[in-house]
C-alpha cells in the first residue's frame, strides 16, 4: 500500500484537489454557508491577487519605461552627433567665408594700388614684451626683398627685415625698434610714428603743434620706405607737451592680431596711395 502512495502520490493528490473543489461547489450550491465559506476564501485571496497583479503592472511598467529609455538614448546620441557634426560644419564654412572675404578685399586692394604686390599668408607669430613681428610664407625665392612695406586692407602692418629661402620676418609697426613718418590727416601735422613696448603706438609732433584730437587718422608721410597715404592708426590720447615734443597715444588701424593674409608692396613706392584706403 505505501509502495502505491509512493509511485502514484502525485495523481491521489491531485484527485483530492479536484474532490476538495466539486465538494466546496457542491456546498456553495446547496447550502448558504458554502457560500459564505467561498466567500471568506476571496476575502482572502483576492488582496493577494490584486497585490500580485500591481507587482505584474510595475514590473511591466519598469520594463516598458526601461525600453524607452534606451531608445531614447540612442536618438540622443545620434542626434547630439549629428548637431556636432553639423556645427562642425557651420564653423568650417564660416571660416571659408571670411578667408574668401579677405581675399577678395586684398584683391580689390591690389587692383586699387596699380601696382605689382605679393600675396602672402601669416604663419608663425613672435610677440613678447619687447620684439613684435609675424613670419609670412614668402621669401627669397618669390623676389621679396628687406625693407619692402606690409599691408593690408585697413593699413599698414609693418616692413620685411629678415629674408628666408621660402618665408620672411615683418617687423610689426608696433615693434619698438618700428619708426615711419607719419602725418595727422586732417591737421597735416607731420611726426614720427614709433612702436612702444606692449603693442601700442605714438606719434611725437613738434611741441607747437595743437588742434590734434582724439580719432584723428595718422597715416604715412611719404618720403621713405612707406609710401604716402597708407593708414597707420588713430589718436586715442594727446598729452601735454613737455620739452620739445607732443606725445600722441595711436590706436594702430590694423588688428595686428588677428590678420591672416598681408600684401608686400615694391621698395621705394612713389606717389600718394591715400585714394586706395579711402573708406578707411
Amino acid at each position: 500500500m505505501l509502495e502505491l502512495w509512493i509511485r502514484y502520490r502525485k495523481y491521489f493528490r491531485l484527485f483530492l484537489v479536484l474532490l476538495a473543489s466539486l465538494t466546496l461547489l457542491t456546498i456553495q450550491h446547496k447550502r448558504p454557508e458554502g457560500r459564505l465559506l467561498a466567500d471568506g476564501v476571496a476575502a482572502i485571496t483576492a488582496p493577494v491577487q490584486e497585490a500580485f497583479a500591481r507587482v505584474h503592472r510595475g514590473a511591466l511598467g519598469l520594463w516598458t519605461t526601461y525600453l524607452e529609455w534606451k531608445v531614447l538614448r540612442a536618438d540622443n546620441q545620434r542626434l547630439s552627433a549629428e548637431v556636432t557634426a553639423l556645427r562642425l560644419r557651420q564653423l568650417r564654412q564660416d571660416e571659408l567665408d571670411s578667408e574668401n572675404e579677405r581675399l577678395r578685399s586684398l584683391l580689390a586692394l591690389r587692383e586699387r594700388l596699380g601696382v605689382r604686390t605679393i600675396g602672402a599668408e601669416v604663419v608663425a607669430r613672435d610677440w613678447n614684451g619687447f620684439t613684435r613681428g609675424l613670419t609670412i610664407n614668402r621669401g627669397r625665392s618669390d623676389g621679396l626683398e628687406r625693407l619692402q612695406p606690409v599691408i593690408v586692407t585697413r593699413g599698414v602692418v609693418g616692413r620685411v627685415v629678415e629674408l628666408r629661402h621660402g618665408s620672411a620676418i615683418v617687423q610689426l609697426v608696433t615693434d619698438p625698434a618700428s619708426s615711419i613718418s607719419g602725418v595727422v590727416n586732417r591737421t597735416r601735422a607731420q611726426g614720427v610714428i614709433e612702436g612702444v613696448a606692449g603693442g601700442r603706438m605714438r606719434l611725437k609732433l613738434a611741441a607747437r603743434e595743437d588742434g590734434v584730437m582724439v580719432g584723428d587718422l595718422v597715416s604715412t608721410a611719404g618720403g621713405g620706405l612707406f609710401p604716402k597715404g597708407l593708414p597707420v592708426g588713430r589718436v586715442a590720447r594727446v598729452h601735454v607737451p613737455t620739452g620739445l615734443f607732443r606725445i600722441i597715444d595711436l590706436e594702430p588701424a590694423v588688428d595686428l592680431a588677428r590678420i591672416e593674409e598681408v600684401l608686400v608692396l615694391p621698395r621705394e613706392l612713389a606717389g600718394d596711395l591715400g585714394g586706395a584706403f579711402s573708406d578707411t
